[in-house]
């Protein structure tokens, strides 16, 4: 599969596609089913399967503050979708000239001019374009004028008849319930991102700790969790914690894990982290003290959980 950054970079044989259009966040079960969809016809056609997505995605660029939290990132999201046989993603700047583009521009340049779209698959509820004009119907009314079709994607149901979106995983994990968001998913919840020095507190309190650099992304995620932790090909199990650290006054998101069986150097590797049980939220303790019987408590927490999923 490849990564293309940008309409800029699309060549002859990337051109009449079958795409999809969305944020494709988690990867999940409904995302599943449309992928599927569009492998097939893009079978049928003879042509590439192609995804369109956004970075950053279209809320965090319009209201950063209130954007929901992200459940993956780009990193994750394009190393899910390149286990669905997809062809290529092509991922658009979501920036200034972008958003200026209104709905006919947006069809003429980017889906004609620009990937001469053969079929088109997105949610019967997709608003693009300047001020969100365009929708899944002038899609339809531009498609059957410029000769390619124009179709709803499939909703898939859970267990408890509820619709498989992002939104519903993302709510399952902003409530620590790990095992509604991989039922939803259809696998593991993940974070990867490179390890990088930090302020050491964990070492001098007695908890070594790998912070990962989520580069500034506000995740779904949030409190202490067992995790297990993939770097070189090796699993570790550990405690981690993601989120400011209101204790030390922090304000920009990190993922800090403590691993119970690794005494190397890891800076500047790059990991991968797989969130297995939840432990508690995040909150603000009294002092360091306070902080350092919590995190020992936490890590006996996350011990008798790994005991338990053996036994």
């Amino acid at each position: 599969m490849e990564l293309i950054r940008g309409i800029h970079n699309i060549r002859s044989k990337h051109k009449e596609c079958v795409l999809t259009i969305g944020n494709f966040d988690g990867v999940h079960l409904g995302h599943g089913a449309i992928l599927a969809r569009v492998k097939a016809l893009a079978k049928q056609y003879d042509s590439p399967a192609a995804i369109m997505i956004f970075e950053p995605q279209p809320r965090e660029f319009f209201a950063p503050d209130t954007a929901p939290g992200r459940i993956g990132r780009l990193r994750d999201k394009v190393k899910l979708l390149e286990g669905q046989g997809i062809d290529y993603v092509l991922c658009m700047p979501f920036n200034p000239k972008l958003q200026q583009l209104d709905a006919q521009a947006f069809c003429q340049q980017i889906l004609l001019d620009g990937l001469s779209v053969k079929h088109l698959v997105v949610g019967d509820d997709f608003r693009f374009g300047c001020d969100r004009q365009g929708d899944f119907y002038y899609l339809q009314e531009f498609g059957s004028q410029h000769g390619f079709d124009v179709e709803n994607t499939p909703s898939v149901l859970n267990a408890l008849n509820e619709r498989v979106s992002s939104t519903l995983v993302r709510d399952a994990l902003e409530r620590g319930d790990i095992t509604a968001a991989q039922m939803n998913m259809g696998h593991s919840v993940t974070l990867s991102g490179r390890v990088i020095h930090g302020q050491q507190l964990g070492r001098k309190l007695g908890f070594p700790t790998a912070n990962v650099h989520l580069k500034g992304i506000k995740s779904a995620l949030s409190g202490v969790y067992a995790v297990t932790f993939m770097v070189e090909g090796v699993s570790h199990h550990g405690v981690a914690n993601i989120g400011v650290r209101p204790t030390v006054q922090g304000k920009t998101p990190i993922l800090e894990v403590h691993l119970f069986d690794f005494n190397g150097d890891l800076y500047d590797q790059y990991v991968q982290v797989t969130f297995c049980h939840f432990i508690r939220a995040e909150r603000k303790m009294a002092g360091l003290d306070e902080l350092e019987k919590q995190i020992q408590c936490d890590k006996e927490a996350a011990l008798r959980f790994f005991v338990q999923s053996v036994n």
